[in-house]
């Protein structure tokens, strides 16, 4: 059956050139995640994947960022030899010889439009499909290892640097409300994700809960401090590692935290805990924070969800 599951492990097993010399070269994963984000933000709307000025804007933006420094990028590069994989199908026009296609305008020459399989373009429709297939790309070829924090947070504080570019939809048959919704980039939202819980080693800041499955798979959330949609900060020092409950707590203003990382307990709501440490016993403690001091959460962030969101 191929479902999300299926073209995770089919991901992260792609042919690609390796060398000591030029590292991995990482073309067709970036073309991969540069297709999904344009099907987030509504500019693919069907399967045919044309080589149009939005995707190789994105590919290249992407490539800046988190491409291999020492090979060439270029979108025709990924887009032709895509087709070994199985999964991505190419339209030629007549006549072109498609064995000398090596460069942009060669490619827009001779190719008509890409289209995906059946079963993964139905399943890019679907939410919580892109963002598992999203999360299992970057696991398998994008500083997976806990020891490259220093990168993992710069490849996150390059993406917001882009942020204004990666947010622009050129889609106009949408109204205000559904535009702003496609602005968010599933690339970037997992690599704050990513970036944030490596610097608290996976760890929930606020009770210390640790749950790790595969390594790919973790009880912990990158939460936001500064709501994402009203202030579209993804740099980790708006970001905590949070557990579940503690994330819905956080976000619903039961507990905030002070000047000096101390947690401060909402007193207008019930708990029972009976197998657990109750909520209200946190009072007073210091949250767990990273190892290093730069990705400390930002008091400034802090204060404004004092203000805004706690429930006092």
């Amino acid at each position: 059956m191929k479902d999300t599951s299926y073209y995770s492990n089919l991901f992260s097993k792609l042919k690609v050139s390796k060398s000591k010399e030029l590292g991995t070269a990482n073309h067709k994963p970036i073309l991969i995640l540069s297709v999904i984000d344009l099907i987030t933000r509504g500019i693919i709307t069907n399967n045919q994947i044309t080589v149009s000025d939005e995707l190789i804007n994105t590919f290249d933006k992407y490539w800046d960022v988190i491409g291999t420094k020492s090979r060439k990028g270029g979108l025709h590069y990924p887009f032709f030899h895509l087709q070994s994989e199985g999964f991505w199908h190419i339209v030629f026009k007549p006549d072109y010889d498609k064995l000398r296609i090596t460069t942009i305008n060669k490619l827009r020459l001779g190719v008509e439009y890409a289209y995906l399989e059946d079963e993964l373009f139905n399943l890019l429709q679907n939410e919580n499909s892109r963002q598992e297939i999203v999360e299992s790309l970057i696991s398998a070829w994008f500083a997976d290892n806990t020891s490259e924090i220093e990168k993992v947070a710069q490849i996150n504080q390059d993406l917001q640097d882009l942020s204004s570019e990666l947010d622009i939809c050129e889609t106009t048959n949408y109204d205000a409300q559904s535009k702003e919704s496609l602005k968010t980039s599933i690339i970037r939202n997992t690599f704050f994700r990513k970036a944030v819980l490596h610097t608290y080693e996976y760890k929930c800041a606020f009770c210390g809960l640790k749950v790790m499955k595969l390594s790919k798979y973790h009880i912990v959330d990158g939460a936001h401090i500064k709501p994402f949609g009203e202030f579209r900060d993804s740099r980790i020092k708006n970001g905590i590692s949070l557990c579940k409950n503690h994330h819905w707590a956080f976000d619903t203003g039961l507990f905030t935290v002070d000047e000096q990382y101390k947690i401060i307990i909402s007193k207008n709501f019930e708990e029972e805990s009976p197998n657990a440490q109750p909520m209200k016993s946190f009072h007073g403690k210091i949250l767990y924070l990273p190892s290093l001091e730069k990705f400390y959460p930002e008091l400034e962030s802090f204060e404004w969800h004092r203000q805004n969101k706690f429930d006092k």
